[in-house]
């Protein structure tokens, strides 16, 4: 049985289908970028790519300085 993976322009039109039809250009831009940025999240996890919060704190607290 073949594995069908959802291409990026499917993951777009559902997105810009599941806006408003009232929705400013810039709205679904905005909802593009999120879902896109929870997708590169979602992968640098199942990838072991992130830190701590600890670590988080520390590099916050050195951008004060």
């Amino acid at each position: 049985m073949a594995i069908i993976r959802e291409t990026a322009k499917d993951r777009i039109l559902k997105i810009v289908h599941g806006q408003p039809d009232d929705s400013a250009f810039d709205e679904i831009l905005q909802e593009l970028a999120l879902a896109r940025m929870i997708e590169r999240g979602l992968e640098d996890s199942q990838n072991d790519r992130t830190i701590s919060h600890e670590e988080m704190g520390q590099r916050i607290s050195s951008w004060a300085r």
